[in-house]
Formats: C-alpha cells, sequence, structure tokens
C-alpha cells in the first residue's frame, strides 16, 4: 500500500484559490493512479479529480471540470490540487487516494485501497 498525507487545506475567501498536495510514500505510487475526493459535513464522499500513472490522463467532475486541475510529480512522489474560482460550495474535506489494480485514471472508489486522513477546505462567501 501506499502511505498518504495531504496538506494545503485552509480558509480561502470565494472567488479565492487553494493548492493541496498529497505527499506518497511507498514503492508502488509512480505505478498507480491518484484521486481527489471531498466529503462535505453530512453529505457523501464525491469523486472530484484523478490522474493516471503518468500524468497524462486526467479526469474530473462536472463541478469541477474547468476550475481545478490535478497534476502528479513521480520524482517527488506527490500528486496535487489546483483550486481555483473557489466558491462556499467547495467546501469539504479533500482526501487524496491511490489506486490498486489499476494505473489508469478513475472517478470509482472501488479501485483505492490506500487514502490519506484529509484537508479542511473552507470557503467563506
Amino acid at each position: 500500500q501506499v502511505q498518504l498525507v495531504e496538506s494545503g487545506g485552509g480558509l480561502v475567501q470565494a472567488g479565492g484559490s487553494l493548492r493541496l498536495s498529497c505527499a506518497a510514500s511507498g514503492r508502488t505510487f509512480s505505478s498507480s493512479a491518484m484521486g481527489w475526493f471531498r466529503q462535505a459535513p453530512g453529505k457523501e464522499r464525491e469523486f472530484v479529480a484523478a490522474i493516471n500513472w503518468s500524468g497524462v490522463d486526467t479526469y474530473y467532475a462536472d463541478s469541477v471540470k474547468g476550475r481545478f486541475t490535478i497534476s502528479r510529480d513521480n520524482a517527488k512522489n506527490t500528486v496535487y490540487l489546483q483550486m481555483n474560482s473557489l466558491t462556499p460550495e467547495d467546501t469539504a474535506v479533500y482526501s487524496c487516494a491511490a489506486t490498486s489494480g489499476t494505473s489508469g485514471a478513475t472517478s470509482s472508489p472501488r479501485w483505492y485501497n490506500s487514502w490519506g486522513q484529509g484537508t479542511q477546505v473552507t470557503v467563506s462567501s
């Protein structure tokens, strides 16, 4: 498995930006697809973005497409989520995850077997 630690969350005003980072340890990082998910209070966890093992292919939820960008640096064992034009509806705990069994970008949680603890993102109006 891959151990994951998120950072970069915080409080930001609507229209602002944040960049989340997810540092990974473990030998399988470069062969794993990575994803970001979020969970708002009282809501189910939802998919945000995913990136394949090489970083060439990405996949976004419709709600963040055009505003968020996922990227990875395999040399640094890190995946990023650049979030722009934030709205209060983006407020949630954001978690990164690593896949097992597939190296392709996927929104399905069943492919992800390693999860970070999450980082809080709060967007004020």
